[in-house]
């Protein structure tokens, strides 16, 4: 009897035992990596394998190699970029890392951004040059002009008409016109380049900033790796790199050209709007125009070059989008990697969550994050330091981190080695390296859970980018991870904020993404996954096409939820007042389907809502803002139906309901709001005896209210 006992009890336990889930094993990706900066490439063979050995020891799963400046003293050792030699160090790097079980990335160029000693001038970063004259009549120009480097050249008069004025230039540089009656007002555009050089750039990798709303640029830039990769005949990295967009630029030589293609009228037509000091509503449509141009050139002419000469050697793609004048979700998603940063104490989770959320929306599996950029002075950072800022990384959606970082130092390099600034020190001469494995550790965990599992946000929130663009002032704004009002002062940014304050997992979509989106049963499915509504935060200027979009969501069943109000106007200038029509006839159509769909719900009341009124009387709840003079009004008599009201204090004042009769739900309106979360409460309907036990979510329909849900159940 004991023997067939302990037989039961081992069998109990070896069940139980097998019903635990397992930890998800430690990969090389859920390890983290560091940033890897070569002070003048001047590695060698016997260093660089002690030093990949020290760092899988520490729990590294693997490198990203950027070539920088060198270190006085050591110019012997210097190795020019995409050398044969370069390449051979690169062969040894790579195999002995495959051999420790470590990956490696590479940045494609030395230092940032992409540039080098092959960009040429009109390959350049470049910025726009303009002249303005004021002529009267019968004045000719009073400079010759270069037919070489002017890119147009327009006559203006008060009226509004306009002349193209380059077919006048002659081949000696007069210009065979005068102005007409009432003079005429002139401007000359041409470009010149900005003088962004690469930063911290390694021997062999000085030179220009490219241009990147050029697409020729980039395709002649990799054409120097396409010649230094003919004849590599070791591993290849995993991944090619590109930081954070520190070009200054904001003019290309084909930038006339794509913006008619795109935009369908020509930009010259529209220069004393882009060159001129107006701040009215026109100036600010051609700058939106001129911007969207900007960022689809980005994203259609130069990633494109760059991932797909990655892609087509199976090579991932890493990219930092911010920084960009482009629109950020686009661009972080054009990449397999999409990567952000938080540095030192400048850190916004509405930020990095532009990266993750590309990657959600996407169906990308990996985020990553540069980590511990100048998180303090040179050896003073401690493990929670790094600790607290992964814990918010982690919450951000990253599930990647790259430390930022560690240096290449030499054995015999005198104490403390060679190092590289606005870096967290993550070496063996730092004292906190002892306990560096345990954080690694602890990474590696967390990371492996993240990237085993699926992103399970609630919402997608739309990201009204021509909000930010319809700006009449500059020409174009950088989207930094550091001044951050282009957010932050946005209607997006302030719902985002409440979102996350709330508990909602939100993942943000873009005009381009929203293509691509379907209803699905009620939800909103994109490649990354599905979510159970769309929420568009208060806009007041939206692609047409996007409205549209929104519009056929809706009308397939989709949630779609827009704060307090729909949009209203159209972006850009071409066929405006067609636009705005159009405009006008959806949100007609979105008001009328919200109508029907409350009247459809006050016409089913009773049991499936999970109200039971008594025998013959049937129970209306009706919607209603919510006072803003009074935000913490509660909820009171429902008219003959019952008595909802606090169990806990006395009566409130009235406010009415709608009930929408939804998989047993009742809605209690919260009025964009304004009404704060109290998820200590219980509300009791006295007139039947339940409870009505709250929690906040999105209602279905697209009423443009943030909403309490409330269960009604007896007690």
């Amino acid at each position: 009897m004991r023997a067939l006992l302990l037989l039961v009890i081992a069998f109990s336990l070896s069940t139980t035992c097998a019903q635990v889930p397992s930890w998800p094993e430690a990969t090389r990706e859920s390890r983290p990596w560091s940033y890897w900066w070569w002070p003048g490439s001047a590695v060698d063979e016997a260093n660089i394998t002690r030093e990949l050995q020290r760092y899988r020891a520490a729990g590294w799963g693997g490198v990203h190699i950027i070539p920088i400046y060198g270190v006085k003293g050591a110019e012997s050792r210097f190795i020019d970029y995409l050398s044969p030699r370069w390449m051979a160090v690169l062969k040894h790097t790579v195999t002995e890392a495959g051999r420790l079980g470590m990956g490696v990335d590479m940045t494609i160029g030395t230092g940032w951004c992409f540039g080098g000693p092959e960009v040429t001038e009109i390959e350049a970063a470049a910025v726009v040059v303009s002249r303005k004259w004021e002529l009267t009549a019968g004045a000719a120009l009073p400079e010759r002009i270069d037919k070489r480097t002017t890119q147009a050249l327009e006559a203006f008069s008060s009226d509004g008409a306009q002349e193209n004025l380059l077919p006048l230039v002659q081949d000696d540089g007069a210009v065979r016109w005068t102005a007409g009656a009432g003079g005429r007002t002139v401007y000359l555009v041409s470009q010149k380049p900005s003088g962004s050089r690469v930063k911290r750039a390694a021997p062999g990798g000085a030179g220009f900033m490219l241009n990147p709303f050029f697409g020729q640029a980039a395709r002649h830039y990799m054409e120097r790796f396409t010649r230094a990769f003919a004849a590599y005949d070791g591993p290849l990295p995993r991944a090619m790199y590109h930081d954070s967009f520190e070009y200054a630029v904001n003019w290309s030589p084909d930038l006339f050209e794509e913006f008619e293609k795109r935009r369908g009228y020509r930009l010259q037509r529209e220069l004393p709007s882009l060159l001129g000091a107006s701040l009215d509503d026109r100036t600010a449509r051609v700058k939106a125009d001129y911007r969207l141009t900007a960022s689809e050139q980005l994203s259609d002419n130069f990633l494109p070059v760059w991932t797909s000469w990655c892609r087509a050697r199976g090579i991932l793609t890493r990219n930092q989008a911010h920084g960009s004048p482009g629109n950020l979700l686009d661009l972080y998603a054009a990449a397999d990697i999409p990567e952000t940063e938080m540095f030192n104490a400048d850190r916004s989770t509405i930020i990095s969550k532009f990266a993750s959320s590309a990657a959600h929306v996407s169906g990308r599996k990996l985020v990553a994050s540069e980590t511990g950029t100048w998180l303090r002075e040179h050896f003073t950072e401690t493990l929670a330091d790094v600790k607290n800022l992964l814990d918010q990384l982690w919450l951000s959606g990253v599930n990647h981190v790259i430390y930022h970082g560690t240096c290449y130092s030499p054995d015999d390099a005198a104490w403390p080695g060679w190092l590289f600034y606005a870096s967290t020190e993550m070496n063996p001469r730092n004292p906190i390296w002892r306990d560096v494995p345990a954080l690694n550790s602890y990474i590696a965990r967390v990371q492996a859970v993240l990237q085993e599992g699926r992103p399970a946000n609630d919402v997608l929130l739309y990201w009204p980018v021509s909000d930010v663009w319809h700006d009449p002032q500059r020409m174009t704004a950088g989207l930094t991870v550091h001044t951050r009002t282009w957010v932050e002062a946005q209607e997006f940014g302030k719902l985002a904020q409440r979102l996350l304050q709330r508990g909602y997992a939100a993942d943000y979509i873009s005009d381009r993404q929203l293509a691509g989106a379907r209803a699905a049963g009620g939800d909103v499915e994109v490649a990354g996954g599905r979510y159970r509504a769309l929420v568009i935060p208060a806009t007041r200027h939206i692609p047409l096409e996007t409205m549209r979009r929104l519009a056929a969501l809706s009308a397939a069943g989709a949630r779609v939820i827009f704060d307090r109000e729909l949009p209203a106007d159209v972006s850009g200038l071409r066929d405006l007042e067609a636009g705005r029509s159009e405009l006008n006839r959806l949100r007609s159509g979105l008001k009328a389907a919200d109508a029907e769909h409350g009247r459809r719900a006050r016409d089913h009341v009773g049991s499936r809502a999970g109200v039971h009124p008594p025998a013959g009387r049937r129970r209306t709840l009706v919607l209603h803002r919510q006072s803003r003079a009074d935000p913490d009004r509660g909820l009171d008599p429902a008219g003959r139906q019952g008595r909802v009201g606090r169990p806990d204090g006395p009566a409130h004042r009235p406010h009415r309901l709608r009930r929408l009769a939804r998989q047993r739900r009742v809605v209690l309106a919260v009025g964009c709001g304004r009404i704060r979360h109290r998820p200590d409460l219980r509300w009791q309907a006295q007139g039947h005896g339940m409870v009505l036990l709250e929690a906040w979510i999105w209602a279905p329909g697209i009423a443009g209210q943030v909403v309490r849900e409330v269960h009604l159940r007896r007690p």
